[in-house]
């Protein structure tokens, strides 16, 4: 990662990590109707996210509606990452087996957003995803909706040159938090790594449990 590119994504990272301060600090505790959590930060005031429409591995769109009903856990990757999507997606693949026994139209779902729209094509990105756990969304699309939906999260993505020069040789820098959206598909809270993948999934069953 080149020093202006780990610039950029701790400019971000700090720009979230105020706004999120600010809301707990202007807008009071969160809503006393959630459950207590512990590995993960709840917003006291949701944030609508503005319209957006990504393409599934199936071919068909992912809109806002979409991810309506239940908790969400967007995760942002690429399939030729080497390291750390693999294993973040293996550790959320473990949460989804912790989900098992909640009623299969409640149990929160992880949604994992392809940021190589060049090189991840949206079947790509669904066998990559599938892969890991079934139950996966998996979406990916042109830069500007990436870059609109990532923002609407306070998450950021840039294509990193790779040292030998060649245009095809590049990785892709990425904010590595979880955004959680709540069943009103609001963007309600985040979890940093480290990640406490056990904490994390029992934070999720428990705010599952609480859905009116």
């Amino acid at each position: 990662m080149s020093k202006r590119t780990a610039l950029l994504l701790l400019v971000a990272c700090l720009a979230g990590g105020l706004g999120l301060w600010a809301s707990q600090r202007f807008h009071g505790p969160a809503a006393p109707t959630l459950p207590a959590v512990k590995a993960v930060t709840l917003l006291p005031n949701p944030r609508v996210l503005p319209a957006f429409s990504l393409q599934q591995s199936d071919g068909t769109a992912l809109d806002i509606d979409d991810l309506k009903g239940r908790w969400t856990v967007v995760f942002l990757g690429f399939t030729h990452c080497p390291d750390i999507c693999p294993t973040t997606l293996a550790q959320l693949a473990a949460a989804q087996k912790q989900w098992a026994t909640l009623p299969a139209a409640s149990r929160p779902r992880v949604l994992f957003i392809s940021t190589d729209p060049e090189r991840d094509t949206p079947k790509l990105t669904g066998d990559y995803a599938h892969a890991f756990h079934p139950d996966t969304l998996a979406a990916t699309g042109p830069i500007p909706q990436l870059e609109a939906f990532t923002r609407s999260l306070s998450l950021v993505f840039m294509k990193a040159p790779g040292p030998s020069g060649d245009p095809d040789d590049y990785s892709i820098d990425h904010s590595a938090a979880f955004v959680l959206l709540d069943p009103q598909a609001r963007m309600a809270g985040v979890a940093q790594p480290p990640f406490d993948i056990k904490a994390i999934a029992t934070d999720l069953e428990s705010l599952t449990k609480a859905m009116p």
